[in-house]
Order: structure tokens, then sequence, then C-alpha cells
């Protein structure tokens, strides 16, 4: 007599949300068409000029440098949320709590990353030497989707 395997109900709802987290995705960031500034423009612009640089202003890399001085924080963070899935957790709760962590960092950075100060010019606009924040509406914009 041969051995009958069965998965049971709680393991074929593992594997389908185990197929879920291959399916999906989260992205953080900001999303076009979500914010904008006083004047009318995109923030999601906004924030990839401030990313790039421009002609007239410097790269302040926010989301870069969020993402590489935090890589293995960011990979442990991941792995431990995975390992929710087998403790009765779904693919979104998983991407949730990563959205949330990795928009906290990204917000972090704007605060306290390692930019070229802010030109004399805008300065004098602004006030303040202290590049990407002015407002607050770019870090308060920084979101994620699944």
């Amino acid at each position: 007599m041969g051995i009958i395997d069965r998965i049971t109900p709680e393991g074929q709802r593992f594997y389908a949300e185990l197929a879920q987290l291959d399916k999906l995705e989260v992205r953080i960031g900001f999303q076009a068409g979500e914010a904008s500034s006083e004047d009318g423009v995109d923030i999601c612009d906004i924030a990839a000029w401030n990313e790039m640089g421009t002609e007239h202003t410097p790269a302040r890399p926010f989301m870069r440098q969020t993402v590489d001085n935090n890589e293995d924080k960011i990979m442990s963070f991941c792995a431990n949320q995975a390992k929710g899935i087998g403790s009765g957790g779904s693919a979104q709760d998983v991407y949730k709590k990563i959205g949330v962590f990795g928009k906290g960092l990204v917000q972090q950075t704007i605060e306290s990353g390692n930019f070229a100060p802010n030109a004399p010019s805008t300065i004098r606009k602004k006030g303040s030497a202290k590049p990407l924040i002015d407002t607050g509406q770019m870090r308060q914009s920084v979101n994620y989707v699944i």
C-alpha cells in the first residue's frame, strides 16, 4: 500500500500566500498625480529632480542613499516579515509592513541625509541651508503601493 500525501487546508493557504508574495510587489516612493506643490508641480517630479539633479541644482539622492545606507537592515526586515506567512500572515500584510518600513527609511533620509547644501539664493528665499526640507510636503508625500 502506497503512502498518500495530502496538503492540509492550512498548507494550501500557505502555498497560496507564497504565490502571492511572488506575484505582488511593493513600490516605495512617490506616485505621479498623488500630490502637488502649492504652485501645482507634481511632487513626483520634484522628488525626481532632487534625486537626479537638474541643470541648476545638484543631485540629492535621498532614494539611493536610503537603499545604499540601509541594505542589510532592509534585507533582514524583509526576511523576517516573510516568515510571518508561516504563522498565518498574508502576503498583503507582509508588503504593508515592508511599505511602512521603507517609507519611514526614506523620510528619515530626507530629514538627515548628507546632501549638498542649498545655494545662497535658495537660503535667502527659504531661510534654511538644509535641502529637501521646506514645507515638509515632499517628506509627507513619500508613500507605498502594493
